[in-house]
């Protein structure tokens, strides 16, 4: 073992020699520190016999460093100021007011309830960085299990076993269409406009969903309908669609992205329920503020529908399960 090793001094013994340093005495740094001026000279001495040098040249002015101590005194400050910063930042982390928060997405951000979460949220966690994952529930959920997403939102109400599940908000559903189909000139689609169309969907991106979909409504209808499947994302999937006669659906939020040739319509008395899904066991400060904000945004759309008498989910969401809020969740949220 090393000298360096064996040392067992503690962060007061380089408060009190700083402090003598800057004052040039003892009597001056106790003044200053609050404490009585024989237990900063023990500590001082603690100290010196512990690292086996003089710091100080004492006398009846006070103290003056030694070469030893002026070297002592420069890595001190610097030890001590790394310190306080560790502590500074890990009382930060632990307040929710920095770090990382990582949430998987199968929606847009363009506009809607993520957009709106997120620049509330970093209007008062500027010191928070959020990392975005797209994906859908079945990469999203399984991380959200090993921790390597703090929430995913996610449509409908996905088997999520271990997690806990929040119905947030809904999004109206809508048709996407080359703007030179044969029913873009309508201002709202219907199940039975449909009937004889076919689709495409992208297998990277919430596809198994939009079929799934598709698929329960159309056959409703005695309908089967074609879908092609495309391993492409979004923008890909929208030059498809702009260059030939196939259809997909979308959620609202995603609408305000514009693509040349294409056009969207609404899906008569549609919505989609969206929800977050999180670990129970992730104590991250930061994702739990988050995440209780969601919930103050959720309960003041909820209000705004009350209130002006817009519909919330209807029929089913786009994985065919019931839309209706989900079940409590399965452990209590200490966010709340």
């Amino acid at each position: 073992m090393t000298p360096a090793d064996e040392t067992s001094f503690e962060l007061r013994h380089l408060r009190y020699v700083i402090a003598a340093a800057e004052h040039g005495g003892i009597r001056r740094a106790a003044r200053q520190l609050g404490v009585d001026p024989g237990a900063v000279s023990r500590r001082i001495r603690e100290l010196e016999d512990e690292i086996g040098v003089a710091l100080f040249i004492r006398g009846q002015g006070g103290v003056i460093l030694t070469f030893a101590g002026e070297r002592f005194i420069h890595r001190a400050r610097r030890a001590l100021n790394q310190l306080t910063h560790a502590t500074l930042d890990a009382g930060a982390i632990g307040r929710g007011q920095a770090g990382v928060v990582r949430i998987g997405l199968m929606s847009s951000m363009a506009s809607g309830f993520i957009a709106e979460l997120v620049d509330v949220y970093a209007a008062d966690h500027a010191q928070v960085r959020i990392d975005y994952i797209e994906g859908d529930a079945s990469d999203h959920v399984p991380a959200i299990r090993q921790h390597r997403l703090d929430v995913a939102f996610l449509t409908g109400t996905p088997a999520a076993e271990g997690c806990d599940v929040s119905y947030l908000w809904s999004e109206r559903v809508y048709v996407v269409m080359s703007t030179r189909h044969e029913l873009a000139g309508k201002e709202e689609i219907s199940w039975s406009d449909l009937r004889n169309q076919e689709f495409t969907v992208s297998e990277a991106q919430s596809g198994s969903e939009i079929r799934d979909y598709l698929v329960k409504h159309l056959a409703e209808l005695g309908h089967s309908p074609p879908i092609q499947k495309h391993a492409v994302y979004r923008d890909t999937l929208m030059q498809i669609v702009a260059g030939g006669n196939c259809l997909t659906l979308t959620s609202e939020a995603t609408i305000a992205t514009q693509f040349p040739g294409i056009v969207y319509r609404p899906l008569t008395e549609e919505s989609l329920p969206f929800c977050a899904v999180w670990s129970p066991r992730n104590d991250n400060p930061a994702f739990r503020r988050l995440l209780s904000l969601a919930k103050v945004i959720s309960k003041r759309c909820e209000a705004s529908i009350v209130t002006t008498g817009l519909t919330g989910p209807l029929e089913s969401g786009m994985n065919g399960s019931d839309p209706a809020p989900v079940a409590p969740s399965q452990s209590p949220d200490p966010s709340q």
